[in-house]
């Protein structure tokens, strides 16, 4: 007998298969509540971001519209007239020149805290120590930085101290002017942000198999090479989002400049101008029209830099 006429023997003794019972289907009750229990976990949190995120933008784009002084409870619509009012008084626009400082203090930023990330990867003595040096401004009030660099910034003050230590006195006011003012606010910014661009970098950096870091020893790759070829490409999304958030942030720096110059000598920037516009002057529709403009221009800018520089690595790591 072959052992197909066999096969066929057994089968044929063991009678046809049993069929695999189906589970009977859920009560109709219980499917329902199935498909609402994410729903209801979600009422909370989406009545808050509805509260406090869509309600108060709909409230703006909507004062923008009108003359509204802040106080007054009539609302009178004027259609456009805000904005434009904002695109043929350049002068509004002139702030966002200041940004420029802030932007250049991104890009030293980022830098600064790539650099520092991937020293700190690796084993290197005191890495541990390192970290919440680094860490640690950022954890500061933003309140209180602004205030310990006003005294470190004045005259006679804390940096004019330490340079007539060195021997080298200067009668230069550093927030006297607008150029030495704005770079010594933009330095404060790095000073306080590079912290959060550091931990962002790090946790990208850890993220990355160790294995591939071993191959690349085995292939007599560098520590540049490893740089260029396993961490730049492992990181990649989290530095697109680095470079928003620090686009955005330049755009809208207002917590330092506002309590250390207050917007003199130079120094005023697009949402110092509006908070000034609205608080100030009682122009709270101009004030919303401006804050709209610079949501847009926010929203382009991540736009722009999400479709030059997508997010999705698919290419893997090269070692070439």
């Amino acid at each position: 007998m072959t052992d197909t006429t066999h096969q066929a023997a057994v089968r044929a003794a063991a009678g046809p298969p049993s069929a695999v019972p189906v589970p009977a289907p859920a009560p109709r009750r219980t499917r329902v509540w199935r498909g609402l229990t994410p729903w209801l976990f979600l009422i909370a949190p989406l009545a808050l971001l509805v509260t406090f995120t869509y309600a108060p933008i709909a409230n703006m784009v909507a004062y923008s519209f009108t003359d509204w002084d802040g106080v007054s409870p009539e609302l009178h619509y004027t259609g456009a007239h805000n904005y434009a009012e904002l695109l043929t008084r350049p002068e509004l626009f002139e702030v966002f020149w200041v940004s420029g400082y802030y932007l250049a203090a991104s890009a030293v930023q980022i830098a600064a805290a790539l650099y520092f990330a991937t020293i700190l990867s690796f084993n290197v003595r005191f890495r541990n120590f390192f970290k919440g040096l680094l860490f640690f401004p950022y954890l500061i009030n933003g309140v209180a930085i602004a205030f310990v660099f006003l005294y470190f910034f004045q005259d006679g003050g804390t940096l004019d101290s330490v340079l007539s230590l060195l021997g080298l006195h200067s009668d230069h006011a550093w927030l006297g002017t607008p150029v030495s003012a704005n770079v010594s606010l933009a330095g404060v910014s790095v000073w306080r942000y590079t912290g959060l661009n550091f931990v962002l970098f790090l946790g990208a950096i850890q993220s990355i198999p160790g294995d591939l870091y071993e191959a690349a020893e085995l292939d007599g790759a560098n520590r540049w090479q490893q740089f260029r070829h396993i961490i730049a490409p492992g990181i990649r999304p989290v530095l697109a989002l680095t470079v928003i958030l620090s686009i955005s942030g330049s755009l809208s720096a207002f917590e330092i400049p506002y309590i250390m110059t207050g917007g003199a000598t130079g120094t005023e920037t697009f949402v110092i101008q509006t908070v000034k516009l609205a608080f100030q002057f009682n122009k709270t529709g101009l004030a919303s029209a401006a804050a709209v403009v610079l949501l847009l221009i926010i929203l382009a800018v991540t736009w722009l830099q999400r479709r030059l520089v997508p997010d999705s690595v698919d290419k893997g790591v090269d070692l070439v």
